[in-house]
């Protein structure tokens, strides 16, 4: 089987700079398909995985919010074909467990990735990033992670709908059911954070009351269609959310954070019988409590959103129209575009705050 040599970024081990080394990305088998990248965001997630917080299966391929060609298939593959432009997805459902047989592919039980694996060149196996690994001039997914989109729309903005803007928008439209009227606060306002901003606006909320402790990140959200903001290093947020909505709380809190103290706050932030919408990811040390009497007296939901619960090939294409008609400004989480050997400065930047999204364009 023939293999093609690409360069790409690896992250060798805990906490060690990334290096752009040369991968072998063989021929798709069965299923499988070769996308020829032509934009990948970097993601807080790619961080985690080079630091260790995800596993330990050295060295990554990291990049996973993507969006390219279709360069070849595999034997099989009839959902997309060579010359399609598509979004990648880490999440490419099965069809067959027992979520997607209930119509509820969403939450599919077995998602899965390309076969075979991307080698460095002296026969190292790679651990794509989320198995996609697109930080490389090209990358060998499962078919079923390729969304086909409208061409129109420019790589570098279709790309962030694979990770981060996905799971904001779809946290507040397709988790926490944001219906038109509803009061939503969101704590943390990083790329996450901001998309459910522009998700709630998008589905119609009255008040949208962003909360963070960085005034330029609330700033920022409020460009994205915040009503609201609270600083939440000088005020109680919980309180303040309350005071914006008339002393109840709001309908849907989500927490794009991941931590135990910012789930309290949205825990207590809500109305009687409103949602909670944990979306930020935590680390597997943190522990929550509560007081039981708490969760059972006030009614409501409390929901863990994935991936936003989107289902890509419902959900990528309608962002995506919805971007080009002027209805949803993807452009805005774009900071900077990079090359491929920057992403390790990329990532200092995103520890500092200075950017939305830094994005590799090839």
């Amino acid at each position: 089987m023939a293999v093609q040599q690409v360069r790409g970024v690896i992250a060798p081990g805990k906490d060690q700079p990334v290096e752009v080394r040369t991968v072998l990305v063989p021929d798709p088998g069965p299923g499988e398909a070769v996308v020829k990248v032509q934009a990948c965001g970097v993601c807080h997630t790619d961080l985690h995985y080079k630091q260790g917080g995800i596993s330990d299966d050295y060295p990554f391929l990291l990049g996973h919010e993507a969006a390219g060609v279709v360069e070849s298939v595999g034997e099989g593959v009839t959902d997309v074909a060579p010359g399609d432009f598509v979004v990648l997805n880490w999440r490419a459902v099965c069809g067959q467990c027992r979520a997607c047989l209930r119509g509820r592919p969403w939450y599919c039980f077995d998602t899965h990735n390309a076969q075979q694996r991307m080698t460095l060149e002296d026969g190292t196996e790679l651990s794509p990033a989320l198995g996609i690994g697109a930080f490389a001039e090209k990358t060998l997914v499962a078919s079923g992670q390729c969304t086909k989109v409208d061409p129109a729309v420019a790589p570098e903005v279709a790309g962030l709908l694979g990770c981060g803007v996905m799971a904001g928008i779809g946290a507040a439209i397709n988790t926490g059911n944001v219906g038109r009227g509803d009061s939503v606060a969101v704590i943390g306002c990083g790329g996450v954070g901001d998309a459910a901003v522009m998700g709630s606006r998008l589905a119609g909320a009255a008040k949208i009351i962003a909360v963070d402790i960085d005034q330029r990140k609330l700033d920022t959200a409020v460009k994205l269609g915040a009503t609201h903001t609270v600083n939440s290093r000088e005020t109680d947020p919980v309180e303040a959310i309350r005071e914006l909505t008339g002393g109840f709380g709001a309908d849907v809190v989500i927490e794009a954070v991941g931590r135990p103290e910012t789930y309290k706050q949205a825990f207590y932030a809500r109305d009687l019988a409103g949602t909670v919408v944990l979306v930020g990811v935590p680390t597997p040390e943190m522990r929550l409590d509560l007081p039981l009497l708490d969760v059972f007296g006030r009614g409501g939901s409390l929901k863990s959103s994935w991936y936003g619960d989107c289902l890509p090939s419902r959900d990528f294409p309608m962002l995506v129209d919805l971007h080009l008609q002027g209805r949803l400004d993807l452009g805005a989480f774009v900071t900077e575009t990079i090359a491929l050997d920057e992403v390790e400065q990329a990532f200092d930047r995103m520890h500092q705050g200075d950017v939305l999204r830094s994005v590799v364009v090839f």
